[in-house]
């Protein structure tokens, strides 16, 4: 009866891919689906992790990120096998989207309500992009200006022209199609998302080393009043979560894999390696930036003037911010 099942599904199967062969042609491979997971993953908000683990502390910050870690791991692992409906692997019909798998699995009325948070997510993310990349072009012009002025002189900009140029430049780049093409410029801002990551790593390292000691506390930052603290932490939670999130775009990389091996089994590969690269960054970042600062972490190792030299460093890395931002806008703006 099982075989038969399978043989039916098959046949189902073959003529789905006959009748959309025309329409999309998938070529990613297990490289691919991680570029554009990294690039999704891994934003600037992995350099103010060390204020995460600031507010939370020695034993919670690194908890809180591994928890994290691994809940994303099971959580995309099962969103996985949602990609082919009924049969993770051979079933014929494909749920392209989150919102998709939503309405297959669970109904119209549902997948309303999950476009709702969807659509919620993609303008938040995008908000949060175009500010980010904003501070980090306004970065670069403060770097220079302390390098000349001294760490003391009043070097302030406005965000208003970088915020209309990072749009000019998204209104660009938006002409791409889809996620079938666009594979360059995820493999580009992912190779961005690790130098800046290196640098604020290296830097903050070279911190700790030149001070001869390991900065911060077990339970992180102490406030007055208790309810600061709780609000402090949750704050520091919702970075750590945001750090990790990705799964809304997940069925949209999936889309993009060849066959064989099934899709779900690339994607999972994919999946579980990203995340793991990413943590690892992630957990670096928030411990020795923590470790360099300690309870006076700022909110962005680069952007927040924990560093001030080499100033053609710091200017190096947040124009690699800005880059693999532009990227990752992408990402999320082809799905919407």
């Amino acid at each position: 009866m099982e075989e038969q099942t399978s043989t039916l599904l098959r046949d189902s199967v073959s003529s789905a891919e006959s009748s959309h062969r025309n329409s999309t042609k998938r070529t990613g491979t297990v490289w691919t689906a991680i570029a554009h997971i990294i690039t999704g993953v891994i934003g600037s908000g992995v350099l103010s992790l060390a204020w995460s683990v600031a507010q939370l502390g020695w034993i919670s910050g690194p908890i809180c990120m591994v928890v994290f870690c691994v809940m994303t791991i099971i959580s995309s692992n099962l969103l996985c096998d949602c990609y082919r409906y009924p049969h993770p692997e051979i079933g014929p019909i494909r749920n392209r989207s989150f919102a998709e798998a939503v309405r297959c699995y669970l109904g119209k009325k549902n997948s309303w309500i999950a476009e709702i948070f969807v659509q919620e997510g993609y303008y938040g993310c995008g908000v949060a992009y175009t500010i980010t990349s904003a501070i980090s072009m306004r970065a670069i012009l403060k770097s220079n200006c302390y390098h000349k002025e001294g760490h003391d002189a009043p070097c302030e900009y406005g965000d208003s022209f970088f915020i209309l140029l990072f749009g000019v430049v998204q209104i660009l780049f938006s002409q791409i199609p889809d996620f079938h093409n666009m594979e360059w410029l995820s493999i580009i801002a992912t190779i961005m998302s690790f130098s800046y990551t290196f640098i604020g790593l290296a830097l903050s390292l070279a911190k700790v080393v030149g001070d001869g000691e390991i900065k911060g506390d077990i339970s992180g930052v102490s406030t007055a009043a208790s309810v600061q603290k709780i609000w402090l932490s949750s704050q520091a939670l919702g970075d750590i979560a945001f750090s990790f999130s990705y799964n809304t775009i997940l069925l949209d990389i999936q889309d993009t894999l060849k066959t064989p091996p099934p899709e779900n089994k690339t994607m999972k590969k994919a999946s579980t390696t990203a995340i793991i690269i990413s943590s690892f960054f992630s957990l670096c970042c928030g411990c020795f930036g923590y470790a360099a600062f300690g309870n006076q972490a700022p909110g962005n190792l680069l952007t927040g003037f924990g560093f001030y030299e080499p100033y053609w460093l710091i200017d190096f890395a947040n124009a690699c911010i800005v880059l693999h931002l532009v990227g990752g806008y992408q990402v999320f703006h082809v799905v919407t």
